[in-house]
């Protein structure tokens, strides 16, 4: 039995690591995804296309795990906490990312945005009271030193244009993120989690549709649709059912996190070949100090 135990720990451990790898590469594909849609498209645009795309993915996967009947068991409590978080993500998160990458080269927006971890313990602290323990100033330090010197050398170094409310609202989708993540993580328990995402995408693209009514769309180039659905597919769906796939599985789930940290270094790579972006050396050290910020506090410091 201990055998048959081991063997099977084992396997799911060889495929958590396998659906994490799909989820990293994935992550590590879209922010030249959004470079090369908002060619095409505005943020608008290009956002209620990923979001209808992703309402349909978590919808055939309600249908593969046959949870429709959760829908109607959710409380109407439930059904407007969704249509608040909704409101927040995909909507305005995307909205404020998108934006910062039409403004922003990929190699600043992505560091930036990738630095939430450190905007949550902030949050946690004013409205969790959650306090901050003191060696985590450490971590915070670093990472906001690796933001600023993005925000500060990279555009001097590569002799970029980096307008500052690129930068702003880059930082601002951070923000966002981590008030979505705050929220969510605190309601976890009460839904399922693929109601939850299905939940969230459709209040969020019922907003955007009532939006584009409004405002007006023009979807009418193929290769801004199907960048769009790549965004959508590869961005808000599928990496995220994978990595909750892979932290089913594994016995390990500290591991499976860490091979989140791959994602913005293999970013860069694809900014690289694929956009042509110049890598500048700023870049690589304040996206090393942001990681060795956040890895400091999530792993060194004891809670």
């Amino acid at each position: 039995m201990l055998a048959r135990a081991t063997y099977v720990n084992s396997r799911n451990n060889t495929r958590a690591i396998i659906y994490a790898c799909i989820a990293v590469l994935s992550w590590s594909t879209v922010a030249t995804a959004f470079k090369i849609a908002l060619t095409h498209l505005t943020h608008f645009e290009m956002l209620l296309i990923a979001s209808c795309t992703s309402l349909l993915i978590f919808a055939l996967l309600l249908t593969f795990q046959k949870k429709w009947k959760l829908l109607s068991a959710l409380p109407a409590r439930q059904w407007g906490y969704f249509a608040l978080l909704g409101l927040l993500n995909p909507v305005a998160y995307y909205l404020v990312l998108f934006k910062a990458y039409d403004l922003l080269p990929a190699q600043v927006a992505q560091p930036i945005n990738y630095a939430w971890p450190i905007v949550l313990l902030i949050l946690l602290a004013l409205f969790a009271r959650q306090p901050i323990p003191p060696k985590k100033y450490i971590g915070m330090f670093i990472s906001l030193g690796g933001v600023v010197l993005i925000s500060v050398g990279t555009g001097q170094s590569g002799g970029m244009d980096i307008p500052v409310h690129g930068l702003l609202l880059a930082a601002l989708s951070a923000l966002l993120w981590a008030m979505y993540w705050m929220i969510n993580n605190k309601f976890k328990d009460r839904t399922d989690g693929s109601v939850a995402l299905f939940m969230s995408f459709l209040f969020g693209t019922a907003y955007l549709l009532v939006g584009a009514m409004i405002v007006g769309v023009h979807l009418n180039t193929l290769p801004g649709i199907l960048s769009g659905m790549y965004v959508g597919g590869f961005e808000m769906g599928i990496p995220f059912i994978f990595f909750s796939l892979a932290m089913r599985k594994t016995t390990n789930p500290a591991l499976v996190n860490q091979l989140c940290y791959l994602s913005p270094f293999l970013s860069l790579f694809f900014i690289a070949i694929i956009l042509g972006e110049q890598i500048v050396f700023t870049t690589y050290i304040g996206l090393i100090l942001i990681v060795l910020g956040i890895m400091f506090n999530q792993y060194l410091v004891k809670k």
